[in-house]
């Protein structure tokens, strides 16, 4: 239950995003971020256990952080970037600390769905959901499938992300008109670097899983949830409250390629559970 509670906290204070300005804004972000966390490592621990939870923290935040600060000082992996100064509070080497919390609760739910979808997080009971326990059958094929579905929801994940926070002034790049067609501010670099940065996440994400196995399947409505909320919400919000037509077209795509297998085999489990 308290998970929950922390989604729909979540849920509340991004709806006021579009509704704020200048410092406020800036609050609100933060805010985001820490409930966002808050929200992941809360059903983290309660359904996998606080040493897997640690883990998770530790490699996702871990390496956004490391790559962040690596990024802004040589341009690598992400192209040549800079954060504004004082706007989402403590910085460690001018990158805000919010920002490695941001990895582990945007990705977090992004982790539960790939498993969803390679069918790792439902090997025991063949469906969505909580079930009995079981032994873990999780193929290597499988293993590896998450992992990619793991790299194509984060760089889905950011086609919402980087132009939001770009347009509110968190960050700005060198380069700002070699990207997408409606996101030229943002450059493939960019994307290229997600990419490495998630498949690196992705292979000690899978082997904290061998290492730390299930006991019995979790649930998972509310990682469901907030990964539905991201995707569709941000969609929205985008396209109606912010002015973003292009990301809302973008993100819905890159986080759809997710999304939509995901809501099929959903459907598929309404009509045959």
């Amino acid at each position: 239950m308290i998970p929950a509670f922390a989604a729909v906290a979540l849920v509340l204070v991004q709806i006021a995003y579009p509704l704020s300005a200048g410092v406020a804004r800036d609050r609100v972000t933060v805010a985001v971020v820490v409930l966002s966390v808050s929200t992941a490592l809360l059903h983290a621990v309660t359904t996998r256990g606080w040493r897997w939870a640690a883990g998770f923290f530790v490699i996702v935040s871990g390496i956004g952080l490391g790559s962040e600060i690596v990024g802004t000082a040589t341009g690598v992996p992400y192209g040549a970037y800079v954060y504004a100064a004082d706007r989402l509070g403590p910085a460690l080497a001018d990158v805000p600390l919010v920002v490695p919390l941001a990895w582990t609760g945007g990705l977090y739910p992004i982790w539960v769905v790939a498993g969803l979808l390679a069918r790792i997080d439902a090997a025991s009971t063949g469906g969505l959901g909580a079930g009995a326990a079981g032994t873990d059958r999780v193929t290597a094929r499988a293993r590896v499938k998450r992992a990619a579905l793991l790299v194509v929801g984060a760089v889905g994940w950011d086609l919402f992300l980087d132009p939001q926070m770009v347009v509110d002034g968190q960050w700005t790049w060198s380069v700002t008109d070699a990207g997408l067609p409606g996101l030229a501010q943002i450059p493939y670099t960019n994307y290229l670097g997600w990419m490495l940065v998630a498949s690196l996440m992705a292979a000690l994400l899978t082997a904290l899983d061998r290492l730390l196995p299930r006991a019995h399947d979790p649930s998972v409505a509310v990682p469901l949830a907030v990964f539905a909320w991201t995707w569709l919400g941000s969609a929205l919000a985008h396209a109606v409250f912010l002015g973003l037509p292009a990301s809302a077209a973008w993100g819905f795509a890159g986080m759809g390629l997710l999304g939509i297998p995901l809501a099929r085999q959903a459907a598929a489990r309404w009509r045959n559970p």
